[in-house]
């Protein structure tokens, strides 16, 4: 069961077994107060800059949000979609909180997007999944509904289970849904990561389907976050993770990502972890 996205002249293919994808997670401006100020006056140079430099550090997918205070989404959300497509070919993963802002920027993407999300409330599967069926977009899953997001594993594969068969129902393809099986912060729940994989491995057993995650999630309030962050993302992958939402640009990421697929058995011989040694 293989997703795959696609951008001006790029295709990325992701799935169990395959190699693992990074979903570039800078351009949001949740923590990010330059950013959110430049969005508040119109602004996209920032967008544009990290935009170019998460490609060149070997970023596979660009989330693009704009959710800010004062930000109009549905006006600003299709334009920066616009200005990423003008200095990368990489897919975008379309990400807000608004069905409307959604629908804008499908309008001005002419391939194939990642949808960032639907969740298990019924108004969000009523909203979302009709526009993915209908845009041909593959969609994020988060696994977490009216109840908020429960902490054990089964609530969480319940609500995957709920959407999985909503998206079935309407005939989206298995191979468009990606899960994201919610990271919890550690610091606050020592539990959260083991209740994470556990969800993981459960949703992979019995769908088969891509994963996704917000990999930093888990080291927010704890010193020397990125050391956190990178082992998380490798026992994620050995997991079941395929396509994370991380940051490229933290230091030693792609190494520890290529060495754990290789060390999972997706990638055969490691070829790609010998070619990407030898390019160092």
């Amino acid at each position: 069961m293989v997703t795959t996205l696609t951008g001006k002249n790029t295709e990325v293919k992701f799935g169990q077994g395959l190699p693992t994808v990074i979903i570039a997670e800078r351009i949001n401006p949740t923590g990010r107060k330059s950013l959110a100020e430049e969005l508040k006056l119109g602004k996209l140079d920032i967008v544009r800059n990290d935009a170019i430099k998460q490609a060149e550090a070997g970023a596979h997918i660009i989330d693009v949000n704009v959710g800010a205070v004062s930000v109009d989404e549905v006006e600003m959300l299709p334009r920066a979609i616009r200005t990423v497509m003008e200095v990368t070919d990489r897919p975008i993963c379309i990400d807000s909180a608004n069905p409307k802002a959604i629908k804008a920027a499908l309008e001005v993407y002419p391939y194939k997007a990642l949808i960032n999300s639907v969740n298990g409330k019924e108004e969000s599967m009523e909203e979302i999944l009709p526009m993915v069926k209908e845009s041909g977009s593959a969609v994020v899953c988060l696994t977490m509904d009216s109840d908020g997001i429960k902490n054990d594993v089964e609530s969480r594969v319940k609500v995957a289970r709920k959407i999985i068969a909503r998206a079935d129902s309407l005939g989206i393809k298995r191979e468009d849904l990606v899960v994201d099986c919610l990271v919890m912060t550690a610091s606050t729940d020592t539990n959260s990561g083991r209740i994470t994989l556990d969800t993981m491995r459960q949703v992979v057993a019995e769908f088969g389907v891509s994963t996704t995650m917000g990999a930093s999630n888990i080291s927010f309030g704890m010193p020397n976050r990125d050391l956190l962050n990178i082992h998380f993302l490798t026992m994620a992958i050995i997991n079941g993770l395929t396509a994370p939402i991380t940051d490229p640009l933290i230091e030693g990421i792609i190494p520890a990502m290529r060495a754990a697929d290789f060390l999972a058995g997706r990638d055969p011989y490691g070829m790609i972890y010998i070619s990407d040694y030898r390019k160092k």
